[in-house]
């Protein structure tokens, strides 16, 4: 019997019609099924949800069920999977998520091959932005390699023997952020830790109901600060402290601080939630900021951020509610030249700025030979009055661009950085801006393969001066129109246009849009000439593409036409039947819902001569050729010769 190489361990409770949702993700995994198994931990669940799981296991011999009294949360159900695990590696998953078809597969081999103590596979989720973490695939890297801390959810494959020599467990009971304590904890023993970052392994979305949202976060009972506490601790136990503001400690624990302590004086938390409520969740996190978290953590931070810690660790609320007030209205804008082909790839320039509520450029201002936060985004904040200085406006200043497959919640990572850099803006002024080119190859883009069949749209991340922001890439061109011609690769279309908001999409695979009006009337001027198929300059196509298949009209009839890759590798070229079942003439070849011509098919006794171009002008050798060829006397001589 071969060994069973991963134990999947799902722990629900009252999970209902989300055990069936999540099912076939986990049983149609392409690893064979004598090599995996799926644990269901059922938590105590009151409802339907055992019978279900009764009928699952019944049909499935790599599935079993076990059951234990409610605890309240995930932990205990987690770890007595692991207890009763027989897989090399572990692999978890909450019951109202799923896996890609090859996640299981994909993720032991990468975990084998680099003889990982865990390994994080790319996640896509309608509830979390897209994380740089997953921009390229890592072989093996430790806790080091600070950007770990990006991805704390347990969703991940641990090695069952590291595990266990480590007495790796999830505290039981009522305790918020489990995850990040069994984790971290993970992070900081692990040798080697790999990163799958080309297949989506693991989808995490918000359910209908929302009942995957984390409830009740600050319920005394579930001990949100003690156990923060503990998370912080831990890291600073296996950590040596430093005044470096670049020190591995530090670099850790500037995830906790930012997420889990910032979040309590920034928007929009501090402006949503019930004032009195509010101010207790503050003054908890500025006890928790002075007596756990080095003054380096607070000074590492960018400017905006930086601030706030400042207001947090003062004791002034009613300063960070007045900055969140001003920072809510911060924008991030885009700008997108010149959309264009080249090489097989949809090539842009991109910069990236922020601006103010007012839509002014949110700007650095230079006094005294030092930079100062623009004083317009401070006015009005207790504190401020002689502004706040900028020590480092490149600190912890990024930005990329990201594509999103609007079908299947997927984010990849285009070619091409994005460099920040400060840009005079006049009257001892200046600005950040992230600038570089959008670099998207329709062939490569989905972890080396070919972008699926949909529309995928151009978003970026922008982190300047401490805020953050996720944009739509948009462009100045009309909303609904193309951003640039079509382009045949891979044997399809791939069509860039503007979305009804300006951003930029791309459909590949004509999954919402075709050829249309504008395609024609650029074909319109085409004077080419041709046999089957006609040139069509306006339609790029990589010289290796294979045909695309699209409906057109010739006269009367629509017929199956193809768009082939040109010989010179940068154009493309429409391709009509041999045969046709159309009178002898000269046909209009229309795309649909359109009306100008695209081409002009000549044909004689059913079959296709030839294709022009509707610029194209005959000489009056072949319209005297055409004419003597439509002579129904000579016709009939040039049959009775055999050379008809």
């Amino acid at each position: 019997m071969p060994r069973v190489k991963v134990s999947v361990i799902v722990p629900v409770y009252n999970t209902g019609k989300y055990v069936d949702e999540c099912a076939p993700s986990l049983l149609g995994q392409s690893l064979p099924a004598d090599e995996y198994e799926v644990v269901y931990v059922d938590d105590g669940s009151t409802d339907d949800t055992p019978a279900r799981l009764e009928k699952i296991a019944a049909e499935h011999p790599n599935v079993r069920v076990l059951t234990q009294p409610n605890s309240g949360w995930p932990g205990a159900p987690r770890n007595l999977g692991m207890r009763h695990a027989r897989g090399e590696y572990i692999q978890f998953v909450d019951h109202d998520d799923t896996l890609g078809p090859e996640a299981l597969e994909r993720l032991y081999e990468h975990a084998k091959r680099n003889d990982a103590d865990v390994v994080l596979g790319k996640m896509s989720s309608t509830m979390v932005r897209p994380r740089r973490l997953f921009r390229h695939s890592v072989d093996a890297c430790t806790i080091e390699n600070d950007e770990l801390m990006q991805s704390m959810s347990p969703h991940k494959m641990f090695r069952r023997a590291f595990v266990e020599e480590h007495g790796l467990r999830f505290p039981e009971g009522p305790w918020i952020l489990e995850d990040l304590l069994f984790v971290s904890a993970a992070y900081l023993k692990a040798e080697r830790i790999s990163i799958l970052a080309d297949y989506p392994c693991y989808y995490w979305m918000k359910r209908d109901d929302g009942g995957n949202n984390t409830q009740h976060r600050f319920n005394p009972r579930h001990g949100f600060w003690a156990n923060c506490r503990t998370i912080v601790r831990q890291i600073k136990d296996a950590t040596d402290a430093s005044d470096d503001l670049d020190a591995l400690q530090n670099r850790l624990l500037h995830r906790l601080y930012h997420v889990e302590i910032l979040s309590r004086t920034r928007e929009p938390e501090i402006l949503r939630e019930d004032p009195a409520e509010q101010r207790q969740r503050f003054e908890a996190a500025r006890e928790l900021a002075l007596a756990e978290f080095p003054a380096a953590v607070r000074e590492g931070l960018p400017t905006v951020s930086r601030l706030r810690a400042e207001l947090l660790e003062r004791g002034d609320f009613d300063g960070a509610s007045a900055l969140a007030e001003r920072v809510r209205e911060v924008k991030a804008r885009s700008e997108v030249g010149g959309p264009r082909w080249q090489d097989g790839r949809l090539v842009a320039d991109v910069t990236l700025s922020l601006t103010r509520g007012d839509g002014e450029p949110l700007v650095v201002v230079e006094r005294d030979g030092k930079r100062w936060l623009d004083p317009e985004l401070l006015a009005g904040v207790p504190g401020t009055e002689d502004g706040w200085e900028i020590r480092d406006p490149f600190r912890l200043a990024y930005a990329e661009l990201v594509v999103k497959d609007r079908d299947r919640e997927d984010w990849w990572y285009p070619e091409g950085d994005l460099e920040v850099r400060l840009e005079p803006f006049g009257e001892g002024r200046s600005r950040l801006v992230a600038s570089g080119r959008l670099l998207l190859d329709p062939e490569r883009l989905a972890g080396g393969r070919p972008l699926e069949r949909g529309v995928h749209d151009v978003w970026a991340y922008v982190q300047l001066l401490g805020v953050d922001r996720m944009v739509r890439v948009t462009g100045a061109g009309t909303p609904g129109a193309p951003a640039t011609g079509p382009a045949l690769t891979g044997g399809r279309l791939a069509l860039p246009y503007w979305t009804g908001s300006g951003q930029l999409a791309l459909d590949v695979d004509q999954r919402q849009r075709g050829l249309g009006p504008d395609t024609a009337q650029a074909a319109a001027r085409n004077p080419g000439r041709g046999e089957r198929s006609l040139p069509l300059p306006y339609l790029a196509a990589t010289a290796d593409a294979g045909p695309a298949r699209l409906k057109v009209t010739v006269g009367a009839r629509t017929v199956d036409a193809e768009l082939i890759a040109g010989t010179d590798g940068t154009t493309g070229a429409l391709r009509l039947p041999a045969r046709l079942k159309l009178p002898s003439g000269r046909h209009p070849v229309t795309l649909p819902r359109t009306d100008t011509p695209v081409a002009y098919a000549v044909i004689r006794d059913g079959a296709l001569l030839r294709l022009e171009g509707p610029a194209y002008v005959a000489g009056t050798g072949r319209r005297w050729a055409d004419a003597l060829a439509d002579n129904g006397g000579v016709r009939k001589v040039r049959r009775r010769l055999g050379r008809g």
